[in-house]
């Protein structure tokens, strides 16, 4: 059995109920073999990025401790974005348009991982501040491999439009570790 590392996981959602949507997906990767939830951040309404004609998004993190490789890791996130009724087109030109759920591998364990499917830190985390918000929350110290320090890149970025919402985060309050 691998050691286990931790993982940071981006959710977010824009379509239908999205905090029942983020609150089942939090359970989902609690759920998940050899996997366990530490702490999930609050859930914040952010403008859409990428596409901006489109509602805006809630968003959130959760950072879990796992020794489920990347790819088992990710691949277990997309069956629960696909339960979800989340569907990808082949193409990708959906990319960043609306989405009942999503769920990024952000971080996992100390280093870069390039594989075919899989870049992780993903790809355009520094430039986010709508994953980089919640991200801080749940791992205040996080480092993105080949950038620096998670609050040097968001300090580099506008996130006065993100906003904390008032509903209670899963399970319970993220700044206390769970048991």
């Amino acid at each position: 059995m691998s050691p286990p590392v931790e993982a940071v996981v981006g959710l977010g959602s824009n379509q239908g109920d999205s905090i029942g949507l983020l609150r089942e997906a939090l359970g989902a990767l609690d759920g998940l073999a050899s996997t366990r939830l530490i702490r999930a951040s609050r859930y914040y309404r952010t403008p859409a990025w990428g596409v901006r004609d489109q509602p805006d998004f809630v968003n959130a993190a959760a950072l879990l401790e796992t020794t489920l490789g990347a790819l088992e890791l990710l691949s277990s996130m997309l069956e629960i974005e696909r339960r979800a009724g989340r569907t990808r087109r082949a193409d990708g030109s959906d990319r960043w348009g609306p989405r009942t759920l999503d769920l990024d591998l952000l971080l996992y364990g100390p280093g870069p991982i390039d594989l075919p499917g899989l870049r992780v830190p993903h790809p355009h985390l520094h430039e986010r501040a709508f994953a980089l918000v919640p991200l801080l929350e749940v791992a205040p110290q996080a480092c993105i491999p080949g950038r620096g320090p998670a609050h040097e890149q968001l300090a580099a970025l506008a996130s006065c439009a993100i906003e904390a919402l008032p509903y209670a985060p899963y399970p319970a309050d993220p700044h206390l570790p769970r048991s």
